[in-house]
């Protein structure tokens, strides 16, 4: 029994105020990447009811949301079509594993394969981003194993600033300090370069051995680690240094997939051709947990033989392709498709860049920049250091009272967090927009 008592009554929960939840949340909930030490003086918002962009509090204060949730509310909140098709499914089929079919998981890989570039094929689902690049590692080192025996194909190149999860293996890949120091030594294999300079890979792969690397594994947009976009030759130059040392290429759009960045997936942007892409968060806009690894066709056959011969993919995943789940993506599709929203997010994340451009004339602002609605504000001191951290979240709280919620760069360097993100909805209006710039201009030009 906890030693810290709630004193309210558990069984009325429409009898509960706004500190009663506080409480409870204190006693009991543990919250990523926060010191619980500090809600002795700053208790964390109840949340209470989303609609469109905007969301309520549980003391009616309503707020737009510029950061959909966590990069992921790609449709807005509130939509009863998917709530319906959430509904209908868990009265007909709660559950069963992909050990056989549902009728969910089957229609969106289908859905999924109609949508990707290429032959992207092949879907193998899981909960979230974290374990659809986990399955990618995994599914390219034993791809490595079994396409080239005589070799000793197993090596990772990955990005320094790029995040690709919390999990053993996509925290190995990942090159972000803060985010991996705690958990040293991680796991073997993995090598960094740096997140603009596309030769730099190829050195390494020449250095490491060809024969010992595997795949390299990148963000088309590094995301959390603050909106780096590559320039045009990056991607292209990428796919040809993979091709002439027959590395697969493993494009994670965790973040950039179904529509945030203008195009329905960010690789359309340089006409890309993953070998595997990994796909979560906007797959369902974040109603439902959901995350899928995508392979084409010649990765695939490279796990196709006889029982004998043990070459199926040696991974089970209990919720993997959850028929509710799955219904509820496959709903989000056809709003996202329908609405074509990746226009709107060009248009209106367009809008945005250019207002808040003039920005940079400030002595605070280094720069704005983005594609579509994945726009970072990158904030400096008066010598063009990195603004303190303290000063970056005095202006996300300042934001906040004005009703904007913006993200923030965090726990990613050991350096000091100084990028706010912008990434609202893909439904976002112009007129919404305006509410979002005006507060930006006005927050940031006091400072």
């Amino acid at each position: 029994m906890s030693s810290t008592s709630t004193e309210v009554d558990l069984t009325d929960p429409a009898g509960l105020k706004t500190q009663d939840y506080q409480h409870i949340d204190q006693a009991h909930v543990w919250h990523p990447l926060y010191q619980h030490q500090n809600l002795e003086q700053s208790q964390l918002t109840v949340f209470e009811q989303g609609e469109g962009v905007f969301l309520t509090d549980s003391d009616g204060n309503r707020y737009l949301d510029a950061y959909s949730g966590l990069w992921n509310v790609n449709v807005g909140y509130g939509r009863q079509e998917i709530a319906d098709a959430v509904y209908q499914q868990i009265q007909k089929l709660p559950y069963y594993p992909l050990s056989q079919i549902n009728k969910p998981a089957a229609l969106l890989a289908q859905r999924l394969a109609d949508l990707l570039p290429g032959s992207l094929n092949h879907v193998f689902f899981s909960n979230s981003g974290s374990e659809a690049n986990e399955t990618a590692i995994k599914m390219a080192r034993q791809y490595g194993r079994q396409r080239f025996p005589k070799e000793n194909r197993y090596k990772i190149i990955s990005r320094y600033r790029g995040y690709h999860g919390f999990t053993y293996g996509a925290m190995s890949a990942t090159g972000q300090a803060r985010r991996k120091i705690p958990y040293e030594p991680l796991a073997p294999g993995f090598k960094h370069v740096h997140p603009l300079k596309v030769e730099e890979i190829e050195q390494v792969i020449q250095w490491e051995g060809p024969q010992t690397v595997v795949a390299v594994i990148a963000e088309p947009i590094i995301g959390g680690g603050g909106v780096i976009i590559p320039p045009d030759d990056y991607f292209p130059r990428l796919r040809e240094i993979c091709d002439k040392y027959k590395l697969l290429l493993i494009i994670d759009e965790v973040i950039t997939g179904f529509g945030r960045t203008g195009e329905l997936f960010a690789c359309h942007h340089w006409d890309l051709q993953p070998d595997i892409i990994t796909l979560a968060k906007g797959i369902t806009s974040g109603y439902l947990p959901l995350g899928a690894c995508v392979s084409t066709d010649q990765v695939f056959e490279a796990f196709m033989g006889s029982s004998d011969d043990r070459l199926e993919f040696e991974q089970v995943c209990t919720y993997g392709g959850h028929p509710v789940v799955c219904a509820a993506a496959r709903a989000n599709l056809d709003i996202l498709t329908r609405e074509k929203l990746w226009k709107n997010a060009a248009q209106v994340g367009t809008y945005i860049r250019q207002k808040l451009h003039p920005l940079v004339e400030l002595p605070i602002v280094k720069e704005v920049r983005g594609k579509g609605l994945m726009i970072a504000i990158e904030l400096m001191e008066a010598d063009g250091s990195n603004l303190a951290t303290a000063s970056t979240n005095l202006i996300t709280q300042e934001l906040k009272e004005y009703g904007i919620l913006v993200g923030k760069i965090g726990h990613a360097l050991e350096e000091p967090e100084n990028i706010l993100f912008l990434a609202p909805p893909l439904i976002l209006t112009l007129e919404q927009a305006d509410r979002i710039i005006d507060a930006v201009t006005t927050v940031i030009s006091q400072h």
